[in-house]
Order: structure tokens, then sequence, then C-alpha cells
């Protein structure tokens, strides 16, 4: 703009001088404010997905020839597949107390010999003075999620909103609970039917919001779906903050049920169909993640409750070259399919060393700044530097829990047997192995071969530790999941 007085001209100058001079100004506030938000927000975000009754054998990744896994498939590509990889006791109960604490069930309570997991008429859950993942992130000031099934405690004062999780939708127990007899038979009468699928409205299955029941009972087929939405949508929720998620499926537990775009879709089964929809859940929630750019600053692991449910047949699934399944300390038991993924935290590579569910709540403590509890006996390792650096890992030696009974101890690559449960049923007794047996898992994954006589000296040393274990597991919590309510 020409101007013929100068003094005009001048002030104009001034004016736009200023102009740009508040530009910079507000610039620089918002520099300083987003600076500032993402140092507040710097922490990593953590998200489990655990499946209940997924077998080794049951993903592409883990050697499935027929199974389609490609959003699994590429996750380990991307991250790290961890191929020795445990939980601490080969039921849904146990096990996930373990995950939530990290401490073996037998310090908990949340193991028995006279009753596996809680039921809809279980008196007890998970006590309120255990300590849990999402209470110790939530001292980080962490948004907690949990979504699917629980199992442990489905009485309000057990359920997660009570566990330092601030929201909670899913099935407070198994997905196969709360059915009559008839319902039962006709599953047993078609297990080598593998598209045989049971009628949904025959389990009375109750689908919890927060301590709210707000379906019964719930349509199965739509659960995988329905617990996907609303993790994504957690996510979103939370994107501006640091958060952890549990999204925790009640599939492939039996019954096996599919969505309508996923029923029939593999044509091979339809556990198939079942295990393949997961694999879809996970892109969806990895999905969310990158969309809303936080795939950099976020570890998302998964993992399986324990083996597969081999006595249901084609309904059940595969521990591919390891033996046993759920129910047994067998490592098809015990050892299970494990994905760590974050682009930006986690370095790719396969990890062939130990690791457990015991070790999460340590390795989110230390990738958070937490701390676990220090006034107790805890039972894991902090794996952030194996995530991180590809270190090697600091576990090496698992005891094998089963039914609150010790069945056996892991150093390095042998593992003693002292005790063993196979084949999976509920009903049968425990043996008591006189002599133990020992197995090189190295050279022999499938423990077919044993060899307690070429390492004597071995063997001691590891019934000493076995010793030493059941003494430092005294005195524990007593049995929580015995206890019935009243019949009405």
């Amino acid at each position: 703009m020409l101007l013929k007085d100068p003094t005009q001209q001048m002030g104009l100058e001034i004016k736009e001088e200023g102009f740009k001079m508040k530009n910079i100004f507000i610039f620089l506030i918002f520099f300083n404010a987003t600076f500032l938000f993402s140092q507040s927000n710097d922490k990593p975000n953590f998200v489990i997905i655990f499946c209940d009754d997924l077998g080794y054998g049951d993903i592409g990744v883990f050697g499935s020839p027929i199974i389609r896994t490609p959003n699994l498939d590429q996750m380990a590509t991307e991250g790290q597949k961890w191929t020795q990889f445990y939980v601490a006791d080969p039921v849904c109960t146990p096990s996930r107390a373990a995950l939530m604490t990290g401490r073996y069930p037998i310090r908990s309570g949340m193991t028995s010999s006279k009753r596996a997991v809680l039921f809809p008429n279980s008196a007890n859950g998970l006590k309120q003075e255990e300590v849990t993942i999402a209470e110790v992130l939530k001292d980080q000031g962490y948004a907690t999620g949990a979504v699917g099934k629980w199992h442990l405690g489905h009485l309000p004062k057990y359920l997660p909103i009570n566990q330092g999780f601030d929201s909670y939708f899913g099935i407070p127990y198994s997905n196969d609970m709360n059915k009559d007899r008839e319902t039962s038979k006709s599953y047993r009468e078609n297990l080598l039917n593998p598209n045989f699928k049971a009628p949904a409205d025959q389990y009375n299955i109750a689908l919890v919001e927060n301590t709210i029941e707000i379906e019964r009972p719930v349509d199965q087929t739509t659960i995988t779906k329905r617990y996907t939405k609303k993790a994504v949508e957690f996510i979103n929720k939370n994107k501006n903050q640091s958060f952890f998620l549990y999204l925790a499926h009640s599939m492939p537990h039996i019954p096996l049920f599919a969505s309508d775009d996923f029923m029939g879709r593999s044509k091979a089964s339809l556990y198939v169909d079942v295990i393949e929809e997961i694999d879809w859940s996970v892109g969806q929630v990895l999905e969310a993640l990158k969309r809303n750019n936080l795939d950099e600053n976020t570890v998302v692991v998964f993992s399986s409750d324990n083996g597969p449910w081999l006595s249901f047949k084609m309904h059940g699934g595969s521990a591919g070259p390891l033996r046993g399944g759920k129910g047994t300390t067998f490592e098809g038991g015990q050892r299970v399919p494990t994905v760590f993924w974050g682009p930006g935290l986690v370095e790719p590579g396969v990890v062939n060393q130990m690791g457990s569910t015991l070790d999460l709540i340590n390795t989110f403590a230390s990738l958070s700044g937490g701390k676990v509890p220090e006034d107790r006996k805890m039972d894991g390792y902090d794996l952030s530097k194996v995530l991180t650096e590809k270190a090697v890992s600091p576990r090496k030696d698992f005891y094998y829990w089963g039914f609150a009974q010790l069945h056996g101890y892991r150093t390095e690559q042998f593992k003693l047997h002292v005790k063993q449960r196979e084949p999976v049923h509920y009903g049968r007794p425990t043996i008591i192995l006189d002599p133990p047996e020992l197995y090189n898992l190295r050279a022999d994954i499938s423990e077919k071969y044993d060899v307690a006589t070429d390492h004597p000296d071995l063997v001691d040393k590891m019934l000493h530790k076995i010793d030493e274990h059941l003494k430092d597991v005294e005195g524990s919590t007593p049995d929580q999941l015995v206890e019935r309510l009243p019949k009405k």
C-alpha cells in the first residue's frame, strides 16, 4: 500500500512490526505449552491383549500352517517374538492373578487344589490388599481401562474398578459358565464337528459395565467386536495422557463364537474363524494407536492365559511342538505365544530367552518410572532393557505351579518334573513322580526324553531349589477359590 504521508507510512510499519512480534509471542507461548505438555506426557502407554486358551501353535508367526494372522505376524516382525514366555499357572484365574500382581498365585491365595478357578457362585476374588499393574501405573498418573474377561472375582469389590482401573466393560468370568447340563452335553457330543456352533442364549452369562450388569445372556457372537470397539474408544478418549489398557478376549475359550463377518470366513473351522477375528481386533487396536500418533510411545503385549484346551478336540487349539495343554504343567500348558510391539521403544528381533507374565508389572513400572510393592514377596523381573536394548533377560529360572501344587522347576535349559497332571481333566489326580523326570528343553522341546539318570547332581541341586521355594511361599494367603456363596 502506497501512502503519500511519510509519517503515516512509518506508523503502518510500526503496526506491522508489532503485529509480527505479537505473532512470534503467540507462537512461543504455543510452542512452550506444547513442549510442556509433551514433557508431562512422555511416559509410554501400555496395552496388554490377552487371549483365553490360545495355544502356542495357534498363530501364523508361531507356526500355524492354517490360521491366517497377518496383523500378529506383522506385529512380530516389527517387534519382539518371545519363544519362551510363560504364564504362572495353566488355568485361567491363577494365571490372571499372577499377571496382575507379579506374584505366583500361591502367594495371593488365587489357586486351589479343590477348585480350579473362580465361578459365578464363588464368594471371594483377588484380595484388595494385592497391588495390581493398574494401581502401580495409576500412581504415575495413568488412565487405566479394562475390557473383556476378568475372572478375578465377580462381586463388586473384586471387579476391575476396585482394583486400580478407571473403567471396566466385559464378562467377569469364563464364557462357558452358567450353562445347563443339556447344553454341556450337546457341546461335548459335537467336538469332532469343526463348525458346530452352540446356541448363544443357552449360556446365562452376564455382561458388566463398571459394576452394573447391562446384559444377560450376553450375545457372544458379537463379543469380540464389542470388546474391540470399547478398546478403541478408550484409546481415542485418552490419547492426550498416558494410559494402560488391558484387553482380555473371552475367546478362543469354549463355547466358540464368531461374528457374521468372520463366521465361515476361514473355510477351515469355527476355531480358525475365531482366531482370525482376534487377529482383526489386534489390527484395529494398532490402527487406533497409529491414527492418534501414539504408536511410537506405546508398548503392546500380546499373549495368552494358558495353553489350548485339548480335551475339546476340534474346538480346542494346538500347542504346536509342545507337550500337553491347558491344565498341565508341561510346556504346552504354560509356554504361550507372546509378542511385544512398540516401534519407538521395542527393538525388533526374536528373543529365545525366558520371560513371564509375572515380569510385566516390574517392566511397566521401570518404563513408567513407577515402583513395584516393597512390602511383599515379588516374583517378577524387569525386562525393559531386553525390550529397548536387546539385553540378556534377567529371568534364568521358573517354577511351574498348578492347582496349588509345585509341579516343576526350570533353570537354564533343564526342566525338572516332580509332579504331573496329564491329560487335562480337572477331575484327574496329580501324580507324584518318584524318581523325578528331567528334560533338556534346548534339545527336546516336546519333553519326550527323560535324562534324569544322566544328570544326578543337577537333579539334586534342582530339588534343593524347589525345597527353598516351597519354604519361601509358606504362610501365604489362604485359598480364595474354594469358598462359595450360599445358595439362594
